[in-house]
């Protein structure tokens, strides 16, 4: 090296300064490369992202190679430096090498170049594997043997990296995401995506009409009677049954009772015959699981039944759809319905047969609903006793009222959500 100029030896030492803070840059690209990205631009055949992908399909091969050359350069950096600062300074030059080049090193070779990758890992990453594919050739018999030895001790904790498949999101993470992708997607697209998300968690019990709330026709009823319901009924689909719930005989569906009406055959007899059969759902079915069993049966509607056969309640499609993408129905008894009224001091009256779900979504609330279904059985929980009106008290640190009481529910409750302590 005595044969080499001075001037010579710092063209090289900066040559490998640049080296290794393309290594560095390049090591930190290809880790934060998203991959959910890698994979949109691999379906369309992104060569940068294909070569990149392939590398990526061997990280314990891919980080030998990127640190047997980012150290093979680093070590000849300091051997050079050493002899740069021997000949300018004597003895003294090892210390000042040692010092100069360590800072060198650290803002031009790891600091810089590793924020540059991390910032925009495509544009590192993508060039970087042209150079990255043949030097994964010709450094391959020292990359396997490296890799090699560190996979054995990696084996002794019960790593393999033959076997790792990568990572996917969870339903958790993926709301994240969601929540996260804010400023590409509208506030409506989030709500539904969630909402997507949102069916694994809840089951028809969650959003069913409860039985104590269900319309039906009793057929045993007088005719007139029948008639008068008929004509003022706001559902496309009307549960038929004998006395009692229990006893349902289906669904009649308001175009057939027209054509009995034009055809003058509207009679007890004809209603029976144009019952459709009931769809019956087990109690506990999750949302998701619900709409695709509604989806292969080509049905709309469905009564919950428990264990034991007894009906709990109906849902219908509609119920599910508005779970993702809100309340679209036109349904006129639901659209008068105000179970959730604002008053001028900032609370809210409620009513207490109201779905949790709803309660927690309108007002932003986070009201458990692992348990109780509706804001009376939450309240009764809590209280384990039939409150009496007037009752003040703290649910889970809302302060609220009961305000009315009636065949032991609660129909009504004062609810002061602004006032809420933790």
């Amino acid at each position: 090296m005595d044969a080499i100029s001075t001037g010579t030896l710092l063209l090289i030492l900066a040559f490998l300064v640049l080296c290794s803070a393309y290594f560095s840059a390049t090591e930190t690209a290809m880790m934060s490369v998203n991959p959910y990205r890698l994979k949109h631009l691999l379906n369309e055949n992104h060569p940068g992202a294909q070569r990149t992908h392939a590398l990526l399909q061997r990280r314990d091969r891919l980080i030998g190679l990127i640190l047997v050359g980012n150290n093979l350069v680093n070590i000849a950096a300091s051997a050079i430096g050493t002899v740069i600062g021997m000949r300018l300074y004597g003895d003294y030059g090892i210390a000042i090498a040692t010092a100069a080049l360590t800072l060198i090193i650290l803002i031009f070779g790891e600091v810089t170049p590793k924020t540059l990758g991390a910032l925009h890992p495509e544009r590192v990453a993508f060039p970087s594997s042209l150079l990255l594919k043949p030097l994964m050739k010709v450094l391959y018999p020292v990359v396997w043997l490296m890799n090699r030895i560190c996979n054995g001790i990696l084996g002794w904790f019960g790593v393999s990296a033959e076997q790792h498949k990568g990572h996917s999101l969870s339903s958790e993470e993926l709301r994240t995401v969601v929540h996260e992708a804010s400023a590409i997607l509208p506030g409506q697209h989030q709500s539904m995506l969630v909402g997507v998300l949102d069916l694994e968690k809840a089951t028809v019990e969650d959003i069913m009409v409860p039985r104590n709330e269900l319309v039906g026709i009793d057929i045993n009823d007088e005719w007139k009677d029948i008639l008068h319901q008929l004509s003022i009924t706001q559902h496309s689909r009307i549960l038929l049954y004998r006395d009692s719930v229990d006893d349902a005989l289906g669904f009649l569906h308001t175009r057939d009772i027209m054509r009995l009406v034009l055809k003058e055959q509207l009679n007890k007899a004809s209603l029976l015959r144009a019952v459709h059969d009931i769809y019956f759902i087990p109690e506990g079915t999750s949302l998701n699981t619900q709409l695709v069993k509604f989806q292969h049966s080509k049905e709309r509607i469905g009564l919950v039944v428990d264990e034991f056969g007894d009906i709990q309640g109906l849902v219908t499609l509609e119920d599910i759809l508005e779970e993702v993408v809100g309340e679209f129905t036109t349904d006129i008894a639901e659209a008068n319905s105000e179970e959730i009224r604002p008053q001028p001091d900032g609370s809210f009256l409620v009513e207490g047969s109201i779905n949790l779900r709803d309660l927690n979504r309108e007002l932003h609330l986070n009201f458990p609903t692992d348990g109780p279904k509706t804001f009376n059985g939450l309240v009764l929980e809590y209280l384990e006793d039939i409150p009496q009106s007037n009752l003040s008290l703290k649910l889970l640190g809302y302060p609220l009222e009961i305000v009315e009481v009636q065949d032991n529910m609660i129909k009504l409750v004062r609810l002061y959500p602004h006032l809420k302590q933790d």
